[in-house]
């Protein structure tokens, strides 16, 4: 696992099912050892969700998101998270998809 000088910073939406929204919550109070260990080795440094209503946001730190998707697909922790997971989401995270994630509009600059 390499970690560049800047990762990038990526924005994901992901939508619950109706009635999902407790599970989802349980299901990532412990994640698993290995899945976790597969998320560090992609390059992950930090993996965010927040919740309103049934809209999840992701923020990823990530050394290289198209490499950690790639890392991911053929991976039995990752695949073994994603069958879980997609049985909550309204539309299924596709690891395969050509997204990038949100587009940032603007930040709050930095006063030195």
């Amino acid at each position: 696992m390499t970690h560049g000088p800047t990762p990038q910073s990526v924005a994901l939406r992901t939508r619950l099912k109706p009635g999902q929204e407790a599970a989802y919550e349980s299901v990532h109070a412990v994640i698993p050892p290995e899945l976790d260990t597969a998320l560090r080795r992609a390059g992950v440094r930090t993996w965010r969700i927040w919740r309103s209503g049934l809209d999840l946001f992701h923020f990823v730190e990530v050394d290289d998101f198209d490499a950690m998707k790639a890392a991911l697909a053929d991976d039995p922790a990752d695949i073994e998270w994603q069958i879980r997971i997609n049985e909550l989401l309204d539309t299924a995270d596709d690891r395969n998809s050509t997204s990038a994630g949100l587009g940032l509009v603007w930040e709050l600059p930095v006063k030195e």
